[in-house]
């Protein structure tokens, strides 16, 4: 039997981090054997901000590179550039003239970014959801892995395959989610979702004295004060961390010492930092390799987007003689 379609996307918006790789990444990594996988690097959603275009290629290299080097491979799942496969564009208009202008309005990520941003609420970020449909759309995809906070957008997805499928006839499924497994990775001061631009992050290809020295001031038990404070790992990020790097013993250990006091805030980031050098040493050799060998990362994205654009014209080439215009 043939796998079911998948599709998910990644923005070009900065140096992939653990967050991106834990929360998002590694969980397509894991599905890879299981569905016929669409990975794209969404540039265009990246321009619902301003973007400075002399960087803009670096950024869409950088973020394909590390997916590759996670794991995401030619020959397991089709990477590709969004903007490389024009008819995600064509498709939008299209699903545009169906999307519901209450609806839109009532998009929980329009209503935050627009309060974040309140000098550029431009048509593009009131429309980004109707352009995420038509990514997933355009694929005829099944499933599409996503975090809670992007479960909104993926039932307009399933309400434009549907009003669509009722105005001109059987064209796309309606793409169930793949919720992740949950974890919030909170960036290193615990304030808020690790993000390059709030830097408290750690970035997937920093090398190991780097981590060290980004782990050092990290936010933890605010009631531990002193070493011989008894703590509570469930409301610390750091014990959050070692649940996604750590084996289960270390992990076991970390959770008893920290509520008896036997270990202290310093130690456990050193024994996260031991674990994570190990974790992310693969991934990092083969950032170094690629890296390296650039034309490499070049030709697996051209071969990508020849894949997708093949997929594309057939499913805009029947949308078009459904829709009566050839």
């Amino acid at each position: 039997m043939a796998k079911k379609r998948l599709f998910s996307g990644i923005q070009p918006s900065g140096e992939i981090h653990i967050g991106n790789y834990l929360g998002a990444i590694r969980r397509w990594v894991e599905l890879l054997d299981d569905y016929e996988c669409f990975f794209c690097i969404v540039d265009y959603h990246a321009y619902t901000v301003p973007q400075d275009p002399k960087t803009m290629q670096q950024r869409i290299f950088e973020a394909a590179l590390v997916n590759i080097a996670c794991g995401l491979e030619p020959g397991r799942c089709t990477l590709f550039v969004q903007s490389q496969v024009p008819e995600h564009t064509e498709l939008a208009w299209i699903l545009n003239t169906l999307a519901p202008l209450g609806v839109l309005e009532r998009m929980t990520q329009f209503k935050e970014k627009s309060k974040r941003n309140e000098k550029n609420v431009n048509a593009g970020l009131f429309t980004y959801p109707v352009l995420q449909a038509a990514d997933i759309l355009l694929y005829r995809a099944s499933v599409v892995p996503v975090g809670e906070d992007q479960s909104q957008h993926l039932e307009l997805s399933r309400d434009l395959a549907r009003k669509f499928n009722n105005a001109y006839g059987r064209t796309f499924p309606e793409p169930k989610t793949i919720l992740g497994d949950g974890a919030r990775i909170m960036g290193l001061d615990g304030k808020a979702k690790m993000s390059k631009s709030l830097d408290n992050y750690i970035g997937m290809d920093d090398p190991p004295e780097v981590v060290k020295k980004k782990l050092g001031p990290a936010f933890t038990d605010p009631a531990r004060v002193r070493r011989n404070d008894p703590g509570n790992p469930d409301i610390c990020n750091i014990y959050t961390l070692h649940k996604l790097f750590s084996p289960t013993e270390t992990q076991a250990l970390v959770n008893t010492e920290c509520r008896r006091a036997g270990i202290g805030c310093f130690d456990c980031k050193m024994m996260l930092h031991e674990q994570m050098t190990a974790a992310l040493a693969p991934i990092r050799e083969r950032i170094r390799e690629l890296r390296e060998n650039p034309d490499v990362v070049h030709e697996m994205l051209a071969e990508g987007a020849e894949h997708a654009r093949r997929i594309a014209r057939e499913t805009m080439d029947d949308t078009r003689r459904k829709m009566g215009l050839r």
